[in-house]
């Protein structure tokens, strides 16, 4: 049995969970509302404060939907209690990012800034002398997208460690040219 698939979900108070027809699971709490539809295959089982998911049958796909399953539920759960975020660092000379209202503009040597309008649940923040970036929100996948999207516009490069990275990564350095003597 799937080591995570088969632990269940703690559910904290002031969040309510419902399961209708065909797995459409609808999660609210304080930060808000998520709604999913899982595979119907699945048997998701609430009781007492607790969900659990079931699996039909020990086939593989079943096998691999078991875990996933849970790990969407606990994501959901997780996301409208305490929320999700990352943080993002801007290295560079004359690299930064402002808000602008709630946009995020990031100027990271273009000729232009860049904007990010934030989708609908997510928010950013500009920390440490416009050097860091918090994206926060309810739902994990929107928050991690919405960070690869804004590294993605400038990632850091290896000779000198420039760019946009996320808060703990570990960028391999090359050494550059040799001068001649």
């Amino acid at each position: 049995m799937s080591r995570i698939g088969k632990a269940p979900i703690q559910i904290p108070d002031k969040v309510k969970v419902t399961v209708e027809e065909v797995n459409l699971v609808t999660v609210e709490g304080p930060k808000g509302k998520l709604s999913q539809a899982l595979h119907p295959e699945m048997q998701i089982e609430m009781e007492d404060g607790v969900l659990s998911v079931k699996r039909p049958s020990d086939t593989q796909a079943h096998r691999s939907l078991h875990g996933l399953t849970r790990a969407l539920l606990n994501n959901m759960v997780v996301g409208v209690s305490a929320g999700f975020s990352k943080t993002l660092q801007i290295e560079g000379v004359g690299y930064r990012a402002e808000m602008n209202g709630s946009s995020l503009v990031l100027n990271v040597g273009y000729s232009h800034p860049v904007q990010f309008d934030p989708p609908a649940n997510v928010q950013f923040a500009v920390e440490n002398r416009n050097k860091t970036v918090i994206v926060s929100g309810i739902d994990k996948q929107v928050v991690g997208e919405i960070a690869a999207q804004i590294r993605k516009q400038r990632p850091p490069e290896p000779y000198k460690g420039k760019g946009i990275r996320y808060d703990g990564e570990i960028v391999r350095r090359k050494a550059g040219k040799t001068g001649k003597v």
